[in-house]
This record gives structure tokens, sequence and C-alpha cells, in this order.
């Protein structure tokens, strides 16, 4: 008993080591960069027909073109062997090409030539092979001469003219001509049958009155061969003349022709058999003789002919089916009619198959050591038989490979390696035919390649999803990663989803999202990457758009048009004038707001579309402008009128005749009329749209349906709104009638796992057509022969439970509609599935692999269908954290998912906490919910980069100090080793240079001694694993120094002593201002220059009430004033500007921050103003100066 265990355990793992090796196969990419360098067996590109058919005045092209690398060389077989066209002076063969050239310019017979050729392409790496190309010459042979009888027939008698044209290659087209060259008149009294024999149902006198010719039109020759005429004398019992047969209704027996039974010519008995192969027209024929000229009507034994592919011929005495199939065999039959009887030919028809592929085998591109499998299935009748060759060789007969098994129609590959490449072909044949196909295995050893640019900015909308594509290739298939920023993790989950080709999705991109991206392909051989530049740009919006308007002619009108859009892209505004580009004409002007029309005339009457546009969005806004003439300056527009007087005439079954009499337009063209009616059985007082009418007409024909009582009203329409309905007309009853419809929205889904609920949409008030409304609802299992369950509900019912149902079966579903006048036409049938089950089986052979410290992939074997219990909807991967290899971090349990759509064997499990113990279990989920759970798998995620530090604060206690708090991260996601801060000052678009600092995992304060008071400080701390760097905590010290010494000390301002302070700095500012404003008035008391470019001497700097500093073109600095990074001067306050208290004078601030002053003294109103200047702090500075 252990030794079986054991034996059945070592081949679970064998099975599944095997299995495993079917890695999915990999698609070499178009790209030619990449087809010019891989190694890569022949393929056949071009070839010619199996059956090549030539004219012979041509040369012959034996087509066979083929690609690979190395380019192959190509031979040539003919009747199976080696055929050496170097040998033969007329046959050459293409550049590059296996395509043979014979030419006959020199001499030579084409037939000559005849035969089988198959065309061999070779390289290093295996040979592919052609179908086998049977050529053969076209031949048109001259017409046998004969010496034809007069054919002698009695009036009323059948014929047949036999053509027997002489056999050709292809065979000819048949006509018949008289011997002056005039097409024969056909009918179906006289037809030409699929055979070329002339038909004569029965023989006329007139038939006499021309010969019968048979012509053969050769396709290639492009030559028509005749036959020597056939003459006809028509035998008559009774002597007659033109005029009593005009006079007479019946023609056969007024020229005495005796009545007959229809009888067949072609085919003859009452049963004969064809044969015709799938895929190909079926032409069945009956030719038939009798007087009168019988009628031709076909059947088909047991069912119906088939809709959509049938077709009739020469007067319906021939059926034509295109594209038959197998459901196509069976008895047809032919009926043959006239007024004296009937006559029935029965077709047997049999539909074989020449083979047609169900699985054609397809290239395989696999790494060293993967394995895979090429398939060949092929079906046909009689059943194919399957041979694989490997390189043009039966595959019995090739080198042995021990990696290769051949099973049928499979051949297995495990364990592939470089050297095995070889091109295989399939060849499924029976006696109808055969197919060849190539297929090669190439096993290839590639580093990734990324099929992109480098480098690449993309552009995209705000909130917009955004796909960032990664091609990639590489053997083995390589395995694909995002990053931001070149940062650590892996993006996956939340708002990103990776694909499995590569393409990232955002799936809404924010600002937060610009950056850039970078995709790393790796396998064992290397890796690969690209960057993509991401940039969100804001959305395109008109936010003020066109209204509607109603302008009078001659006046101005404004359409507004304002866009909100990124400053960063080009804008584009355009109008359209009802949907067509607007030209800008001398009357309308645009600009930013919108569009301006001047003097407004009739033409300008429309719709106007705003479009505004950027290379990445658009949006649009419309108006309509009605244009009021002359005429109507004085009027109003306004809603029309309600109609009035209506009346119903014409009544009949299904019909009847509304007319109305128009109100008042009020100004505005009556547009369209809407009728309404309303009936008193199913939804009495509600009203219903009926029909819609132009405005120019006031009566209509109403369609009505079975039992309604009807009652109608109108509306009216115009460009302003609809009016008031019209009062009700008189009522009309209509008589009853079965249903036309059955209801609709029919479908069959359980509610539980042994019922099925059949729903469906109710007739409503004028489809029931009558009293006593019910549903026929019937059902029966699928693909089964029961017979139909039934039963019947009223009117009123819309769903139906059936019960003791089988679990998730299909049924065949049918609602039929019925009232007291009868059944509506049979209803199509539609296909239900009774209720779910949960499933029975759990995921099994459940493998997992840590890609990284966030992210598992998965592999599992599905469970068998019969388990699902219903329709499959997902695999799910329950997951949780167990712990933190962590001591003592406490971590939450909660069980998370992971869902994997339709039927899936592989998948992957991202957004997981790193350097954590995990468990996972999956389960099957169908409609019901989730099935039983699999066996619990662990795993530990390995070390990651931690979260940013929590709690980050930056303090400004005084000037000189900054001080930095923060705690441990929330999640380490491993061992912490330290932290990492770097941060520099900055001054307006001015930056210093980046100081990087290292603290222990311990250390959570830092206190920075400022080196330039002026300057604030960007910061960046960022906690630190083995694996790198994690988040950043960003920040920025306080703007200002008043804002630090506000944040410590916020109760100042309440101070006593403080607001005493105060008062007298604002007397002080007072007095100084009244000082200023008396030596400004006095006027030259200022030192002031003639030219700005020359400064003041030391002594014009000097000033009775105190000493003032004034920055220069040499950069001086103020007092009172701090200097930053880059040497500009700053102020510490903001100063009141003293133009505010001069005469016309305008102030403005230097670069460096100090106050200009340009001030001008007006002496007489006829002198000019004078444009001497003077310099001057204000008056805050002045009292930094005094002090």
């Amino acid at each position: 008993m252990v030794m079986q265990r054991y034996l059945l355990t070592y081949m679970g793992v064998v099975l599944t080591l095997y299995l495993h090796q079917f890695i999915r196969a990999i698609e070499v990419p178009r790209d030619p960069s990449i087809q010019d360098e891989l190694s890569q067996p022949p393929t056949i590109t071009k070839q010619s027909v199996k059956n090549y058919i030539v004219d012979p005045r041509d040369n012959i092209f034996i087509e066979c073109e083929a690609k690979g690398n190395p380019f192959p060389i190509f031979t040539w077989t003919r009747n199976g062997k080696f055929f050496n066209v170097a040998k033969d002076p007329r046959v050459s063969m293409r550049r590059r090409s296996g395509t043979l050239s014979i030419d006959f310019r020199s001499g030579g017979r084409p037939e000559d030539y005849e035969g089988e050729y198959q065309c061999f392409a070779r390289n290093d790496f295996g040979t592919a092979i052609s179908n086998k190309i049977v050529l053969q010459v076209s031949k048109s042979p001259l017409w046998p001469k004969e010496n034809l009888d007069i054919q002698e027939v009695h009036e009323g008698a059948p014929l047949i003219l036999a053509c027997n044209p002489p056999p050709g290659l292809p065979p000819p087209a048949i006509f018949w001509m008289s011997s002056s060259m005039e097409p024969i008149h056909q009918d179906k009294r006289v037809s030409q049958g699929q055979n070329g024999d002339l038909y004569f149902s029965n023989v006329m006198q007139e038939d006499a009155l021309t010969d019968y010719s048979c012509n053969a039109r050769f396709a290639f020759t492009h030559t028509i061969q005749q036959k020597n005429p056939y003459t006809l004398k028509v035998l008559t019992k009774h002597p007659h003349n033109e005029t009593s047969f005009r006079n007479h209704t019946d023609i056969y027996s007024a020229r005495g022709v005796t009545e007959r039974h229809p009888s067949f010519m072609y085919p003859t008995g009452t049963s004969s058999s064809q044969m015709v192969l799938r895929g190909e027209d079926l032409l069945l024929e009956c030719i038939a003789s009798g007087v009168p000229t019988p009628d031709i009507m076909w059947h088909k034994r047991g069912g119906e002919l088939p809709v959509g592919r049938i077709s009739y011929e020469n007067f319906k005495k021939a059926l034509r089916i295109a594209n038959v199939s197998e459901e196509d065999s069976g008895e047809y039959f032919c009926l043959a009619s006239n007024k004296v009887g009937s006559s029935r030919h029965t077709v047997s028809v049999r539909v074989k198959a020449a083979p047609y592929w169900l699985d054609e085998p397809e290239n395989l591109v696999l790494a060293p050591g993967e394995g895979g499998r090429l398939i060949c299935r092929a079906n046909g009748n009689p059943k194919p038989s399957i041979q694989w060759l490997v390189n043009g060789e039966p595959i019995e007969s090739s080198l042995p490979n021990p990696s290769r098994e051949v099973n049928g129609d499979t051949v297995m590959f495990r364990d592939a390696q470089i050297g095995s490449s070889a091109v295989y072909q399939c060849n499924a044949s029976n006696e109808h035919g055969y197919l060849l196909a190539n297929a090669f295995v190439s096993v290839l050893d590639v580093s990734p390649r990324i099929l992109a640019p480098r480098s690449q900015p993309m552009k995209v909308i705000h909130n917009n999803r955004t796909l960032l594509d990664c091609p990639f290739f590489g053997s083995p298939i390589p395995t694909t990663r995002w990053f931001k920023n070149g940062q650590g993790n892996t993006l996956d989950g939340g708002n990103y989803r990776m694909y499995e080709n590569g393409t990232l999705e955002i799936k809404m991109a924010r600002k937060e999202d610009q950056g850039t991206y970078t995709c790393v392909a790796t396998n064992i051989l290397g890796k690969a990457e690209i960057q993509v530049r991401l940039e969100v740009k804001d959305p395109t919006r008109i936010i003020t758009g066109p209204t509607d308007a109603v302008p009078k002619k001659g006046s101005t009108i404004h359409l507004s048009c304002r866009v909100k859009y990124d400053p960063t892209l080009k804008l584009t505004v355009s109008w359209l004038k009802d949907d067509s580009p607007l030209y800008i004409g001398n009357r309308m002007k645009k600009d930013e707001d919108g569009l301006t029309i001047y003097g407004v005339s009739e033409k300008d009457q429309g719709y106007y579309t705003c479009v505004a546009s950027t290379e990445l969005d658009r949006d649009t806004a419309k108006a309509h402008l009605t244009v009021l003439d002359l005429m109507t300056l004085s009027l109003l527009i306004a809603r029309p009128d309600r109609p009035r007087d209506l009346e119903l005439t014409d009544l009949a079954e299904r019909s009847v005749r509304l007319t109305w009499i128009p109100g008042d337009d009020n100004n505005s063209p009556i547009t369209d009329y809407i009728v309404e009616f309303e009936e008193d059985k199913f939804q009495p007082g509600v009203w219903h749209n009926h029909s819609r009418y132009p405005g120019s007409v006031n009566s209509a024909v109403l369609r009505l349906a079975p039992y309604v009582n009807y009652q109608f009203r109108v509306i009216a329409v115009n460009e302003v709104g609809s009016s008031y309905p019209s009062l009700p007309s008189e009522r009309y009853q209509t008589n009853g009638a079965r249903p036309e419809i059955n209801p609709t929205g029919v479908q069959g889904a359980g509610t539980s796992k042994n019922n099925m609920v059949i729903s469906w949409t109710p007739l409503n008030a004028t489809q029931a057509y009558g009293p006593k409304l019910k549903y026929i609802v019937k059902w029966r299992r699928r693909d089964t022969r029961e017979s139909w369950s039934n039963v019947t509900v009223s009117g009123d019912v819309s769903k139906y439970t059936v019960t003791q149902t089988p679990t998730y079966v299909p049924y065949e579903i049918k609602v039929q509609a019925e009232n007291e006048f009868g059944r509506a036409a049979e209803p199509d049938v539609v296909i239900g599935y009774s209720g779910e089950d949960y499933p029975k089986a759990a995921p099994t052979d459940i493998r997992l692999r840590v890609l990284n410290s966030t992210a598992i992939s998965l592999q599992w074997t599905r469970v068998y269908p019969d388990t699902i219990q219903g329709q499959l909807k997902e695999y799910r991967a329950y997951f949780w954290r167990e712990s933190s290899l962590l001591k003592n971090l406490w971590v939450s349990k909660k069980k998370q998912s992971e869902s994997f759509i339709g039927d899936r064997t592989r998948g992957i499990v991202s957004r997981l906490f790193p350097y954590s113990n995990y468990k996972l279990e999956m389960v099957v989920v169908n409609g019901r919910g989730d099935g039983p759970r699999s066996e619990i798998k662990e795993f530990t995620t390995p070390e990651g980069v931690p979260s940013a530090p929590r709690y980050f604060k930056i303090r400004q206690p005084n000037v000189d100090t900054i001080t930095l708090e923060w705690e441990h991260p929330e999640h380490p996601n491993g061992i912490l080793i330290g932290y990492t801060l770097r941060y520099q000052a900055f001054n307006g678009s001015k930056t210093g240079r980046t100081i990087v600092e290292n603290f222990s995992p311990n250390q959570t304060k830092f206190l920075l001694q400022r080196t330039d008071p002026i300057s604030r400080y960007r910061f960046d701390l960022r906690s630190r694993t083995q694996i790198g760097d994690g988040e950043p905590a960003k920040g920025e010290s306080p703007s200002s120094l008043n804002e630090a010494y506000t944040k410590n000390q916020g109760d100042i301002a309440t101070q006593g002593w403080f607001i005493g302070l105060m008062c007298a700095i604002a007397l002080l500012v007072l007095i100084l201002l009244i000082v200023c404003f008396i030596k400004r008035s006095r006027g030259g008391k200022y030192p002031v220059r003639e030219n700005k470019d020359v400064p003041l001497d030391p002594d014009d700097q000097k000033v009775d009430n105190g000493s003032f500093d004034y920055s220069d073109e040499d950069n001086k600095p103020l007092q009172g004033s701090q200097t930053s990074l880059d040497g500009t001067i700053k102020q510490q306050e903001s100063d009141d500007s003293l133009v505010d208290y001069g005469e016309g004078g305008e102030g403005q601030f230097n670069e460096d921050g100090s106050f200009i002053g340009q001030y001008t003294v007006k002496k007489d109103k006829e002198e000019t103003e004078g444009n001497e200047s003077s310099e001057a702090t204000s008056p805050v500075n002045a009292i930094y100066s005094l002090a």
C-alpha cells in the first residue's frame, strides 16, 4: 500500500513537470530588424495552384516563393524524381526565387512538360515543400465532322437536340445559336440543360422557322467551334391559320395537340443519386416534357430548403445550393405539374468532403529547454489519414530525436535544444484530395529586446485612461516590470495594471502620475529597458459657450466661446455653421472670447458650433441663431396654438384618416405635428406617441392595431417649442385578430440549483390584438429527443418557474402568444439554462513563484468542466498576511482576493507587503458562488523599501535654526538601517547645492543651523533598508521670518506693551510722512541727477532729517534689506509707495527690491513736465535707518 502511494505520488510529480514544460510558444514580431537578425527555417510564401492549367501559346511559370534566414535555396522534383533545371535550356529559375520559367520562344512543345511538380526550399535549419502541382496544357480539340439528318417531330411531342462537344481542358462553355448567328430564344418550354443539350418540353410549329447549332467556347484559346446545325420538320394534324389562334383561348387545343401528362426528359426514371463535395455548390436539374408545358417545384424530404443559400436557374428547372455541408444530405424531389397531372423525381444527395482543417499546424518558436507541440487535425468524409514529414521526408525514416514524440495528429517536443530546428509537414488525405501544411520548429536563444524608441514623451489628458506600451521580444520570454522615476517598487495594483504584453495601464491619469516611467524586460540572457516621459495635461473645456439667440436683422450679435485649457498645449478655436466650416467674412470677427457678427442678415440664420481643440482633445458648444426680418421686428415669436376640430374619416379595419385644423404658428413656422393616442383597456388615461408628420400637412392616415379603443390628439411643434395638446377626438374601436408577434426578451435562467425561471416581455395594449390574452410556455432539454413540456399562463404574467431540473443544463424554450382569435406564429427557439450549483472541485497543483517584494506569480491546473456545475466566471485567490518578519510588528490578517477572469491557468497576485509571511488558497467561482478551497500554500515576501517616515514636522523657532522631527515609517517593509535627508536652500528660482545627511535608525530629530537667513529650505527625508531608499516625506521651511515668528509667538498681539509700541511707531510714521510731503512740495531739496547713469555725490546723499542710502546701478545694499543666495537684494517688509502722497508721479520697484520714485513739479499750466527723477527709500526703510 505504501509502495502504491509512493508510485502515485511519483507519477503525479513527473506528469506535473512534463506539463510544465509546455510553456506558451514565443511569437516572433514582424519588425524587420528582428526578422532579419533571427535564424529562421524556410517558409513557403507563394506557390501555384494544385491543378495548374496553362495556355499552350504562352511561356509557363510555375511559382514557388519562400522566406527564411539564411535565404533558402530551391530544388524541384517532377513526377517524383529530381528535376535538373540546369540541364534543360528552356527552363530557368528566377534569382532569389524558386519560380520556374519555361520559355518556348525558341521552339518546343508545352505538352512535353506536363506532369507533377513539387518545390523544395532549404536552408541550414530545415526544408519546406510546396503542394504537388499538376501541370496540364489547355486543349481545345476540333469538333468531328458529321452530317445531321432532318429532325422530324410531331407538334406537341418532346425533343432533345444533342450537343456532345469535344472534350476540352478546361471544359468549354456551351451555347446555342442559329446558322445566321442569332441566339436561340429560351424559356420554360425550350431551354439548354447543364450537359449542353437543347430540350423542347413540347415542339411547336414555329420551332421549325430556324435551325439550331451548338457552339463551344474554349476560354484559354479564345476560340469558338460550331457544330453543324440541326433542321426541324414539325408534323401537324390540322392545317390552321394565325387568325384562328389569336381568337382561341388555348393554343394547343386550337392546333389539335393532345394534352399530355408530365414526364421527365432529364434525369430519366423516378429516382437518381448525386454526390457532391462539402463546400462546393450542389446543382440539381429536372427537365420535363408535357402539354401544356409543366411547371417545376423543388422540395426536400423531411425538411426545408436552406434559406439564403438556394437559387433557381434555367426557369426553375435547376436548383443550386451554395456551399453545401453535411446537413444538406438527403432526398430532394422535383415536382413537374400541369393541368393534366404531375410527376415526381427523387434525387438522393450524398455529401462527401475532401480534407479540411480543424487545427492547422502553426510555426513553433521555443527557447532552449522549453517544450511545445504541433497539432494537425483535419476532417473529411471519409476520415482523412494523417502523415507527418520532417524536412520533406517521412518522419519514420528521419534521424531519431529524443526530444520528439509523435502521437497520431500531434508531435510533442520536450527539452528542445539549439540545433533541433526543422520544418515539419502534415499531410491529411482521403480519396477526394489532400491538404499539406508546413510548420517549422525553431529553437532560439535571444536576449530581451524592446521594440520601441528608448526614450519617448507622452502627453495625456487628466483623468483619462492611459496605456504605456512596452513591446518586447526575447527567448526565453522575458518578464516585464515598470518603475516610476527610478524607484524600486514595481507598478502594479491600485491605479496601475500591467498586462502580459508589457503594456502598463494607468486607469485614471492624475497630475501626480507625471514623471518618467521605465519598462524593464528581463530573461536569463540579459535585460533591456525604455523610458516613457508622461505629461498629464488639463482638459480642454468651453466654460462659456454660445447660447440660442434671436437678433434683429441688421443688428450685431456676439456668440461667446471662452475656453479653459492647458497653457502648455496649442489651442485652436474654429467655428462651424450648420456642421460645415464657417467662412469668416468682412462682417464677422473672431476673437479670444467668441464670434461677433455685424449687420446680421437672413443668411446668417442657422446652428453655430464653437470647436476648441488641442493636439490631445476637443470640446464643442452649439447654439441656434434665428434672424427676425423687418416685418416681424414688432412681433414676438412663441409656441404655436393648439390644433382644433379633430375629425376621423375613412374608417377601415386597420386604418383611419385623422384631420385637424392648425392653430396660429405665432410668427414661427410649424415644423412638425405629433399624433398621440390613448386606449381605455390596458392603460386608460395614458397617452402614447403614435406618429409624427411634417408641419405642412393637416391630415394623415393612421395605421391601427386590432382590438384597441383609440382616442387621438395632436400637438404642433415650431422652433420655440410644442403647443398644448388638442382636445381628444372621438373614440374608434378596431376589431380583434390573432396576435402577429410573440413576446420578446425570452430567456431562461435558474435562481436555484434545481429550477429554471422562464421570463419574457409581455405584449402591450397595441400588440394583444384581442381579449383573453395568454402565453403558451414550452420547454425541453436541448440535444435530447424528449417531447416538449408546456404550460399556459395569463397575459399579465411575465415569467414561469420550472422545478425539479438538473443542475445547469441547456433547455430549448418557446413562448407563444394566444388570444380569443387564435395563436401567433410559431416562435423562435431560445436557449436557456437551469440553475447553477456551487463548484465541486478546487484548483489543484498550485505553483507560486515570488516575483518581487510585492508580487507573486501563480500557476494551477484547471478543474474538470463537469465539476463547475455552472458557467465559469473566474479563478480566485484568497490570501492573507500571517505575520511580519519584523518582531513585535502587528499585522492585519484580513483576507484579500485577486480574481483571474475566465478559463485561465496562470496569474499574478500583487499588492503584497514586503518582508512578511503569507498564506494563500484558491477557489473556482461560477454564477452561484465560490467552490471548495484548495490546499493552503505558504510563502514569504522578500525585503522591500519602506514607506515614508510619519509625522514629518519642520519648525523654525528662531532666525538661526530649523528643527526637523519625524517618526518611524508605518510600514518598514524590512529592517531599517537608517534615514537619508536631502535638503537645499532656494530663493525664488535660484537654488543652492543639495546636502545629504545620513542618520541611524533610532534618530528621529535633526537641528539645522542656518547659514543664510534669507533663503528657505526644501527637505526630502526617506527611510532606508538593505534594498534601498523608500518613499519620501517632503516639506519646506516657513516662507518668511515674520511667518516663523508668528507661528511661535501667535499671542504677542494681545500684549499691552506691544500695543503701545505700535502706537508710537505709527506716530513716527505720520511725522515722517508730513516732513516728506513738505520737502517734496518745496522742490529742489532732494538731490537729483540729470541722467540716471550719473551717480550722486557723497555730499548729496545727506538730508536734514536723516541719512538715506539709495540703491544705485552698482547694486549697493539697502539698509534694512537682506541678501539672497544669488546676491540680489530683497526687502524684509513690504513698503508703502510715496506715489500715494504725490501729485501725478509714478512709483515702481527695482529688480533689487528698492523703491524708485519719479517726481515732477508743475510750475505753470503752460510749462512742460520735467523729466528729472529722484530716488528715495520707503518710509518704513527710513524708520530702520533712523533707528
